[in-house]
């Protein structure tokens, strides 16, 4: 005994207080694999910010899909916040963060950008323990179950088929498409996905507030006949009230689902207390990192309401799995795409669910800086 807290007080006095010696941002531009767009927009690339930060002879890797110009304010602004700064005290580090950006703005890319340094910072601080993220974390479940995300609008009917139907041969067990552009073709595309995925696989729908209210309505009594269990964003996350209508009148057995833009607890907390959504959407990369995840979830909680997590699936496999209201993952083409190109250790799906590597300290992600360079913004 008297030597077990012997060593207990030796690691403690190498793990109280490490400084973080610095902070290094890049940023890089990808082209899609093919044209995509969705109810409301059109794009053919996504840029993927990375931070690493360098603490007690740690290297933690933390990221975020934005703009380049999130690069520059976490290089001119938020390096200069937490260097010095005692990387085992993450949550302080976010709160400094959060006080220097006060008159930016807390949404769009100062969130985003916060939430690379902070998830950067979760990584290292579970190295120097280390320990799995997920194990510091405090691990409530094994593995988070996902659902394939592509189907964009701008695919044929051949490559709706085909991307869906491969999901769920792999095993997956739902899976999501884009609609919006056109609610007749829209009914015809649903009908093409049901009968690619068969009837054992739940099919979901995002319209990305594409919709009216009205429209929206009618739209999904049409879904439900093609056994749709999950229709997001039919009309705007902006427009609450209509949220809520849509919540109210949907079929029974359907899912209303929002929140992918919240950038902060503020923005959860007005959705969930006007009753708007029967499943909180939350992006860790976008609402803070880490930190503002866990916080989308314990409102969530206090709601009784569940939580599924959107995108990035190599980032938010560990919190999913420390997070109690988490239902599922979205394992979404784009980022699954350039995670794979860009990290050793993503995890793979295994019968329809993500697994932390336990072996692995922190993320267990490892940059492939020669496979990246190429893609330097």
């Amino acid at each position: 005994m008297q030597q077990r807290d012997k060593t207990s007080r030796v690691f403690a006095s190498h793990t109280d207080s490490v400084k973080i010696d610095r902070l290094e941002v890049s940023s890089y531009t990808i082209p899609t694999d093919s044209p995509e767009s969705d109810g409301t927009l059109k794009w053919d690339h996504t840029t993927i910010v990375i931070v690493e930060v360098f603490a007690g002879g740690k290297q933690g890797l933390g990221y975020t899909y934005a703009d380049t110009a999130t690069a520059e304010l976490i290089r001119t602004l938020l390096a200069k916040v937490v260097t010095g700064q005692n990387a085992m005290n993450v949550t302080a580090c976010w709160e400094l963060m959060h006080e220097r950006i006060r008159n930016l703005g807390r949404p769009g890319i100062v969130s985003m950008g916060i939430a690379a340094v902070d998830s950067a910072l979760w990584d290292v601080k579970a190295k120097l323990l280390e320990l799995p993220l997920v194990t510091l974390l405090g691990q409530v479940r094994d593995a988070v179950p996902i659902y394939g995300s592509g189907g964009f609008t701008s695919y044929s009917i051949e490559q709706l088929q085909k991307q869906l139907g491969g999901w769920a041969s792999q095993g997956i067990p739902r899976v999501k498409m884009k609609i919006g552009r056109d609610a007749a073709a829209d009914v015809e595309r649903v009908r093409a996905a049901r009968e690619a995925i068969g009837t054992g696989t739940e099919l979901f729908v995002d319209a990305n507030g594409a919709y009216g209210r009205k429209q929206a309505l009618r739209q999904a009594q049409k879904f439900a006949e093609l056994d749709v269990h999950w229709f997001e964003e039919p009309v705007s996350s902006d427009d609450l009230d209509g949220l809520r209508l849509i919540r109210d009148r949907a079929p029974a057995g359907m899912d209303i689902a929002a929140g992918e833009y919240g950038y902060d607890s503020f923005y959860f907390r007005r959705m969930l207390d006007a009753g708007a959504v029967d499943v909180l959407q939350a992006d860790g990369t976008r609402c803070a990192g880490i930190t503002g995840f866990l916080q989308a979830a314990a409102l969530c909680q206090s709601h009784c309401l569940r939580l599924s997590a959107h995108t990035a699936p190599a980032w938010h496999t560990h919190v999913c799995c420390a997070a109690i209201p988490v239902i599922h993952l979205e394992y979404f083409h784009d980022h699954v795409r350039i995670e794979r190109m860009f990290f050793d250790g993503t995890p793979e799906p295994v019968q329809g669910t993500l697994r932390p590597d336990l072996s692995r300290p922190g993320l267990g992600l490892e940059l492939k800086r020669s496979d990246a360079a190429r893609y330097a913004a």
